[in-house]
């Protein structure tokens, strides 16, 4: 049974940083690449990140 992500969170860049949030809460940060459908799932903590509907594929820099 494939469990819910924590939290869902829409971005316009291919790659994300996630520290978890919470500050000394979380976890180390870590950045992630979205795959070829527009979504990541952080290892450490679960959010989901997904690319924004129209959003460029280029990644930031």
């Amino acid at each position: 049974m494939k469990m819910e992500p924590f939290e869902i969170i829409a971005v316009e860049t291919t790659t994300v940083a996630c520290d978890g949030g919470g500050g000394p809460l979380g976890h180390p940060r870590v950045y992630l690449t979205l795959g070829k459908d527009g979504e990541i799932e952080c290892p450490y903590c679960s959010r989901r990140y997904v690319l924004k509907e129209g959003a460029g594929t280029a990644a930031a820099h």
